[in-house]
């Protein structure tokens, strides 16, 4: 039977990052799932399977750190990777808690974005990808 691959949601207002880092995640053999708006990450069913959450923190409407106190909230604890073009705003970012596993600054290295889902995946015990 096979194995279901980890789903990497990304949430993020610039289309052209999205569709970026969604073109990386299922190159490297992850599912993953974009949304332009917290909200509508949020009323979707792929909420309850997520396995890491890449999300903006500067978005218009509901920011990726309100996203995260969110879904701390509502008891879903989600490793998650925030995003950013505004490194000096993420300054509290690193005080969300555990499942805040890394606070990258636009334009990042691909490398190192893999290397913080992967550390985000172990958080869950999930394996490296489906292939």
């Amino acid at each position: 039977m096979p194995t279901k691959r980890p789903l990497i949601a990304i949430v993020d207002d610039d289309e052209s990052i999205r569709d970026a880092i969604k073109g990386l995640m299922r190159s490297m053999g992850f599912d993953a799932e974009s949304f332009s708006s917290a909200d509508d990450f949020l009323i979707s069913p792929d909420v309850r399977r997520t396995a890491c959450l890449v999300t903006d923190i500067n978005m218009p409407g509901m920011s990726g750190l309100d996203l995260h106190r969110r879904l701390v909230a509502l008891g879903k604890s989600i490793p998650t990777i925030l995003i950013t073009a505004f490194p000096e705003k993420n300054m509290g970012a690193s005080a969300l808690g555990a499942d805040v596993v890394g606070c990258l600054t636009k334009p990042f290295n691909g490398q190192t974005l893999l290397d913080c889902i992967r550390s985000a995946l172990a958080l869950n015990g999930e394996g490296e990808s489906g292939s």
